[in-house]
């Protein structure tokens, strides 16, 4: 099994890879390879899985910094899930979130989320203004 890494800097990211492999693993939301490098820039924390240079994992937070976080994004490709990637790269991110509210939704792993400490809350809502991904 490769050694995996952790990084939370967005150096040398290949966002066309980024993309691809999500795409290939079923996860891609249709964000183009620029959108995800937007996305990613305008975080305020990041964390990326490697393993032999190639992205295995992401997980991402946006935050006021002060009390009130929503981590998006966490995602592990198929052939590394069940290893502790993504509760790593939970923790990594969680450690920069002291004294905030941190909130996520999730419709296909809240068993995950209960195990690291994460607990349902009675409403979650949404809206996409416009149309999704059209930000002009």
């Amino acid at each position: 099994m490769p050694k995996v890494t952790y990084k939370t800097n967005l150096v040398n990211v290949d966002w066309t890879e980024m993309k691809t492999t999500l795409h290939k693993d079923a996860f891609d939301n249709g964000r183009s390879p620029e959108q995800l490098k937007i996305s990613f820039e305008n975080s305020y924390a990041t964390c990326i899985a490697y393993a032999d240079h190639c992205i295995i994992g992401t997980a991402r937070v946006l935050s006021d910094g002060v009390c009130n976080a929503y981590i998006v994004d966490v995602w592990t490709l198929t052939a590394f899930r069940g290893q502790g990637i993504a509760r790593q790269m939970m923790q990594i991110l969680l450690d920069k979130l002291k004294g905030q509210h941190v909130y996520l939704f999730t419709d296909d792993t809240p068993e995950f989320y209960r195990k690291i400490g994460f607990s349902e809350q009675p409403i979650g809502m949404g809206q996409v203004i416009g149309r999704w991904l059209v930000n002009e």
